[in-house]
């Protein structure tokens, strides 16, 4: 039988359910969103995401690196701009001066980013606007920020740079490390020493516009810690950032990965299936090949050995197919259970409940992960196509 023609694996994002995102995060949590567009708009492309949050009314944008601030400046993408430059394969001096003089927003740590801004400063015309600068504090997570030992000497050197018009320091802010856990301890203590942060600072004459806490799941369930902005990811993308914790606002997802059916066999009983023969058929059925592996970003621990019933799944005609045997690098087997659906059909890999199949919270909850990594990591070979629902309705 000749093969009909088949269309390359792809990921599909609406944008009009991230402007639709925007617009709800916006008004759940009563202050302006940061939304953030780092490692690639979480998979959902960066620019394409930038603009539609802008759409639905995010008054900020955030990078992890300077690449990434300045990959937005060059797409012609205006308005408030925060990056984080530590850690991510960005140092104190990488591309700093390019991000000053393109008015982003960067976040300093300690002492030794203050002197590498002060530095990008002085290699400026004695015209140009000073820096501006966030501030961020460890209040917890014990990851990236000032740790409170050094928060007093950070807070005078800031005031002093900002008194000699080096900079200005327009935000302070920190992150939590368990708000997807409403009720874990450490929740209370973070939001205590972020005001804590926030006194000190005032007492060295520091007065920021902008004092950011709530990530995406204290936004939704943690009004106390919104202060002046939330700063917004996962759920900008439709994603639930705490899974059986937040109240469900109508969040959309905005991504669907889809693929083509591309061949469809019959197994008898005994028979095995790819690398490792970890399913073996015991019954007969038929299976089909899906053209896309973990080299496309697929986790390979979609399935498990001895346990079938926990396996990913997909859907063709409306129907959930479970992955069948081991994750190869370009294809994965399902189970079509003696349907012979047509060659080329169309393979939701996961989408938006509205697309009738699996939902990436499932094949986070499959795969024993998050669904920040499910949609993050996805990709490899894929195309990626921007459409808008709205505009085509």
């Amino acid at each position: 039988m000749d093969r009909p023609p088949l269309g390359p694996a792809e990921i599909v994002v609406d944008l009009a359910a991230i402007r639709a995102n925007a617009r709800l995060l916006r008004a759940t949590a009563g202050v302006p969103l940061i939304a953030v567009v780092k490692a690639d708009g979480y998979g959902h492309g960066m620019v394409e995401s930038a603009r539609a949050a802008q759409a639905g009314g995010a008054a900020w944008l955030a990078t992890a690196t300077v690449g990434e601030a300045l990959a937005l400046r060059a797409a012609g993408v205006s308005g408030p701009l925060l990056c984080w430059i530590r850690g991510n394969g960005d140092g104190p001096d990488s591309d700093l001066a390019a991000a000053v003089e393109a008015g982003v927003d960067v976040s300093v740590y300690s002492d030794e980013d203050l002197d590498a801004v002060a530095a990008a400063v002085h290699g400026r015309s004695e015209a140009s606007e000073p820096a501006r600068i966030q501030i961020k504090v460890d209040t917890g997570l014990s990851r990236g920020g000032a740790p409170r030992a050094a928060w007093d000497d950070l807070f005078a050197w800031a005031r002093q740079g900002e008194k000699a018009g080096l900079w200005r320091v327009t935000g302070i802010w920190s992150h939590f490390a368990c708000a997807d856990e409403p009720d874990h301890p450490a929740n209370h203590r973070q939001e205590q020493a972020f005001r804590d942060a926030l006194a000190l600072a005032g007492e060295h004459g520091l007065r920021p516009e902008l004092r950011h806490l709530a990530n995406s799941a204290a936004a939704l369930l943690r009004p106390s810690s919104r202060f002046d902005a939330v700063r917004c990811g996962i759920a900008l993308y439709g994603l639930d950032p705490a899974p059986g914790q937040a109240t469900d606002i109508g969040l959309v997802p905005a991504m669907t990965v889809r693929a083509p059916l591309l061949m469809v066999k019959e197994l008898a009983p005994g028979d095995a299936v790819s690398y490792g023969h970890r399913w073996v058929a015991e019954q007969p059925t038929t299976v089909g090949l899906v053209p896309v592996g973990y080299g496309d970003g697929i986790p390979r621990h979609a399935t498990r050995p001895g346990a079938p019933d926990a396996a990913a799944t997909v859907a063709i005609d409306g129907k959930r197919r479970p992955i069948r045997g081991t994750v190869c690098m370009d294809q994965v087997v399902v189970d079509l259970g003696g349907d012979r659906p047509p060659l080329g059909s169309e393979v939701v890999v996961f989408g938006p409940p509205g697309a009738g199949g699996p939902t990436a919270q499932d094949w986070a909850e499959a795969c024993g992960t998050i669904n920040y990594e499910i949609v993050t990591r996805i990709g490899g070979r894929m195309t990626r196509r921007h459409v808008d629902s709205e505009a085509e309705r």
